[in-house]
């Protein structure tokens, strides 16, 4: 738990020194506790290796201000738990279910009982995310994703993969784009 720990910590420096998300952004969080356990994605589900993660998104939550959505299995169809004012805040609609380890995943269940207004909703459109055992985040963020290569690029034993948007490119060969959106582009 204390590698897992720092590895969680040292994920969340690098988004909050890098700028890679501003207040009031969405961040999606996908996770498979089985895999940051070291065995297959559903068969292993941990609420102690949830809370640790919890902790530390909570963590990027509160310093730098974004809003949280943490992503279900599939036997929930990857639904989404957020709080009910970021479901508001964001116009999504609210699906009825509640997550439990086995239909849902440890880490979204663990999420659901930490939130203070727990819903879950169906779809959304985050502004950047992070994916802990490859549970396939990319289908919740905003066009157009960028992958981000994160220095730490494990939790335990999950791989980590992470990404974020940046507004799509419009306009063809006579169109001028921001320095930073056009070196993004030709990396």
């Amino acid at each position: 738990m204390e590698q897992l720990q720092t590895n969680l910590k040292v994920i969340i420096d690098e988004w909050l020194t890098n700028g890679y998300v501003q207040e009031g952004d969405l961040f999606v969080i996908g996770c498979s506790t089985s895999e940051v356990a070291g065995e297959h994605i559903g068969t292993a589900g941990s609420e102690q290796i949830a809370a640790a993660i919890f902790e530390q998104v909570n963590r990027l939550k509160q310093e730098a201000g974004v809003q949280l959505a943490f992503q279900c299995c599939e036997h929930l169809n990857r639904a989404l738990v957020v709080e009910k004012s970021t479901m508001r805040v964001f116009g999504y609609e609210q699906v009825s279910a509640i997550p439990v380890p086995k239909a849902g995943g440890s880490m979204a269940s663990y999420a659901y009982k930490q939130f203070k207004q727990p819903v879950l909703v169906e779809q959304i459109e985050a502004d950047a995310g992070i994916d802990i055992g490859e549970t396939m985040i990319g289908m919740h963020i905003k066009k157009v994703a960028i992958p981000l290569r994160l220095k730490q690029r494990y939790v335990g034993n999950a791989r980590v993969n992470a990404a974020r948007r940046r507004p799509k490119l419009i306009g063809g060969e006579r169109a001028v784009y921001a320095d930073e959106i056009q070196q993004e582009h030709c990396d």
